[in-house]
């Protein structure tokens, strides 16, 4: 505590922090407890071994890749206790371009579930045939479904006591399935809640090109099958076939797709306040004339006013910044069809610029030179 405290001290020093700063940072310090580790356990192993410092009634898993909004927390304990068979909690998901992440709501695998995904019946029907992906369900709407994604998953403090978390044989992938599995057998509900989004810079952790995620991710599968389907011999097969065949696919096609260019910016859009304007222009570094701006400090900020500037000076990209618009503004925004347009967001207080154009592959950082 004492080596914080000069930690806090110095940075008062060397930044002018106001005396609200220190309250905020001694109630972080006495409210959030963090734990880390030297080595990478693992998705599930890591968050078992949180969740046994954990005491509270309800417990969130959440990706330290994601922008929540304001009343996302407040509208999933509204909706538990509204529910009390609900046993996890998942939210609708975007990427960081904005379109919707089907994995947000998915089903159990099944023989035919299989079939109809292999052979492109759950593309070409998704309403009959899309029980994977359960794009029979509205994305926009709270339904009950199979299966929730690891990366926002909120559990009550009975379930977790009832299914004993993560299986941690489980290293990455697939675990989300397995526990969701094991929370309907344990006679819970799950439950995904479409009228709450959230955004989740997918692809940060492994990319689909890299070996590491071939070897997790259907190696996840085979272990799911062999846990849970043991006695089924066909599924077994049938599952066995696909993952074969889509891994060696994804590795072939994997071999005629060359990486894109880094990102050049043309025009640009920042909205923010000035102080956020000015950063933002130093760490771009481009011309004056390419750049175009909606200050906060003068204007007040509407999808309206951002869809005529856009159009009225052929925009190809936008970044919002974080000090003076919420995070539900900002996930709404990302979310207009407005045509082919690239979102950036900047962080204020580490002065940052992070985006995120493809799921499939990392995003990008611009950060200021130390």
């Amino acid at each position: 505590f004492l080596a914080d405290l000069l930690l806090i001290i110095f940075f008062d020093w060397k930044y002018d922090f106001p005396f609200g700063v220190y309250l905020l940072l001694l109630l972080a310090y006495i409210s959030v407890l963090f734990y880390g580790s030297y080595e990478n356990l693992g998705f599930g192993k890591a968050n078992n071994q949180a969740l046994q410092y954990v005491k509270g009634e309800y417990v969130l898993f959440l990706n330290p890749d994601t922008i929540v909004g304001e009343d996302c927390f407040t509208n999933c304990l509204s909706f538990f206790k509204a529910n009390i068979n609900c046993g996890a909690l998942g939210v609708r998901m975007i990427d960081g371009a904005g379109n919707f992440l089907k994995e947000s709501k998915r089903g159990f695998p099944n023989v035919m579930v299989g079939f109809y995904k292999a052979i492109g019946l759950a593309n070409i029907f998704p309403k009959i045939f899309g029980q994977y992906y359960a794009t029979h369900l509205p994305e926009n709407e709270n339904n009950a479904v199979e299966v929730l994604a690891g990366a926002f998953m909120m559990l009550s403090r009975k379930v977790i006591l009832a299914t004993n978390g993560f299986d941690e044989d489980f290293f990455m992938y697939g675990e989300d399935i397995d526990l969701s599995y094991r929370i309907k057998n344990a006679g819970f509900k799950n439950y995904y809640l479409g009228e709450t989004t959230i955004l989740h810079f997918k692809g940060e952790s492994t990319t689909k090109k890299s070996n590491a995620y071939f070897k997790h991710f259907y190696g996840a599968m085979k272990l799911f099958v062999d846990k849970h389907y043991s006695k089924s011999l066909l599924l077994k097969l049938f599952i066995y076939i696909g993952v074969f065949f889509r891994k060696n696919i994804a590795i072939v096609k994997n071999w005629f797709i060359k990486n894109e260019e880094p990102i050049r910016i043309t025009k640009t859009l920042i909205i923010g306040n000035t102080t956020e304007i000015y950063e933002v222009e130093k760490l771009l570094l481009i011309n004056e004339k390419l750049v175009h701006t909606m200050n906060l400090n003068d204007l007040i900020f509407s999808f309206k006013n951002l869809k005529k500037m856009i159009t009225e000076h052929n925009i190809s990209n936008v970044i919002l910044c974080e000090a003076d618009l919420s995070y539900r503004a900002m996930l709404e925004t990302i979310q207009l069809e407005m045509g082919n347009i690239s979102f950036s967001f900047f962080a204020t207080s580490a002065k940052t610029i992070i985006g995120s154009n493809d799921k499939n592959k990392n995003g990008f950082v611009i950060a200021a030179k130390q």
